[in-house]
């Protein structure tokens, strides 16, 4: 069976399983997805051509779970934030996809772990924010979704608020969907999406559909807000790795 990309076997098994992983993860705590398997994938191979593919997989992943997040959804905020992304994902894309591998690889590296490390330094926002606030993180999350990791930023930005984690979850799945759908139409005006693209969801569906099944049943508001600090540490390690190894 020849697989999409040119990979071999023992790479088509290291990313299956580390897209297993991934959707567990997205499935227990809301976000995290593409950071992880994203980051993963670049010890390996070029992962610029496997955002769309995952960005795909995001959107499948938001089927499963639609049905029981809608009533916890932060509606407001979603479209101030996806306003915001907007303005940013076309100059950002253009920009990430002209890079060459080993560019794509460290840009990436170091997007995910600044972003990694605001997240466990655990800050704090001492005052609510409005939608020039919201929107404003938005076109952050914009310019991180050329890399596969837009909702790093928005990550960080509802930690540091006081949101109950069960609207955390909710509203990152639909944020992410969202843009997600602006960035693929985009992604493919750049050369992005071909082909391989779609052998890659093929593939990925089953692998998907028993990550996110698997870790929906083991949410918990509690359990969750944990489990977000030990993913989060896990992208700072795999990050530096990743840029240990370019600079090596």
């Amino acid at each position: 069976m020849t697989l999409p990309f040119d990979l071999t076997s023992g790479q088509g098994a290291f990313l299956a399983a580390a897209l297993f992983a991934a959707a567990f993860i997205r499935g227990f705590s809301g976000f995290g997805f593409s950071a992880i398997f994203i980051i993963l994938a670049a010890l390996i191979i070029n992962p610029l051509p496997l955002i769309p593919v995952i960005f795909s997989c995001e959107i499948l992943m938001t089927v499963f779970q639609a049905r029981g997040i809608r009533p916890h959804v932060d509606w407001k905020r979603v479209m101030a934030l996806l306003i915001g992304s907007a303005i940013a994902i076309v100059p950002a894309v253009a920009i990430m996809a002209r890079l060459g591998e080993q560019e794509a690889r460290i840009a990436i590296s170091c997007l995910i772990l600044v972003l990694s490390l605001i997240l466990l330094s655990g800050w704090q926002l001492k005052r609510p924010i409005g939608r020039s606030g919201n929107m404003g993180v938005g076109v952050i999350a914009g310019i991180a979704n050329s890399a596969g990791v837009g909702g790093l930023p928005v990550a960080a930005f509802l930690t540091a608020q006081p949101i109950p984690a069960n609207v955390f979850r909710a509203t990152m799945i639909v944020f992410l969907t969202g843009i997600d759908l602006m960035s693929l139409p985009v992604m493919a005006s750049h050369g992005l999406v071909g082909p391989g693209t779609l052998g890659g969801i093929a593939l990925a569906f089953p692998i998907l559909s028993l990550g996110i099944w698997v870790g929906s049943r083991g949410f918990s508001n509690a359990s969750s807000h944990q489990f977000r600090k030990v993913i989060v540490l896990l992208l700072v390690v795999l990050s530096s790795l990743n840029i240990a190894r370019v600079l090596a």
